[in-house]
C-alpha cells in the first residue's frame, strides 16, 4: 500500500496539496502516482506566475514507463517552482511528499479544497484502481 498522508489533501488523478496557510499551497505528485510511473528522468515544471484552474494540467512528468500530465489541485496563481527537480527528477521517486514537491499555489478559492479527497477517501480510491 502506497504512502498517504493524513494532513494532505488529494486528487483523483493523484496529486497531493498541503495547504500551507490560508491562502497558499504546495503541490506534487502520491506516493502511489510515483510507484505507478516509476522511474522519473524528467520533469517539466510550470512558469512562475501563471494563473491556472483547478484540474488544469500545469507541469508533466516523464518516466522511463511513460508521461504523465500533472493538474493544479486547485485553482490560482503559481507562486514558486522546485528547480531542484530540473537536476534531480528522482526526487519524486524518492521523497514525492517532501523534496518532491512541484510547485506552490496562491489558493484563489479555499472552498475547492471541500472538493478533494481526504486520505482515507483517497486510499480507496487507489485501491479501486480508477
Amino acid at each position: 500500500m502506497s504512502n498517504i498522508p493524513e494532513d494532505l489533501k488529494y486528487t483523483k488523478t493523484h496529486e497531493w496539496i498541503q495547504v500551507q496557510d490560508d491562502y497558499t499551497g504546495i503541490c506534487g505528485i502520491t506516493d502511489h502516482a510515483q510507484e505507478m510511473l516509476t522511474d522519473i528522468v524528467f520533469v517539466e515544471l510550470p512558469e512562475v506566475g501563471i494563473e491556472v484552474k483547478a484540474g488544469e494540467q500545469v507541469a508533466v512528468v516523464e518516466s522511463v514507463k511513460a508521461v504523465s500530465d500533472v493538474y493544479s489541485p486547485v485553482s490560482g496563481r503559481i507562486v514558486e517552482v522546485n528547480k531542484t527537480l530540473e537536476d534531480s527528477p528522482d526526487l519524486l521517486n524518492s521523497d514525492p511528499y517532501g523534496k518532491g514537491w512541484i510547485f506552490k499555489i496562491d489558493i484563489k478559492d479555499k472552498h475547492e479544497l471541500d472538493e478533494l479527497m481526504d486520505a482515507s477517501t483517497y486510499a480507496e480510491h487507489v485501491a479501486s484502481g480508477e
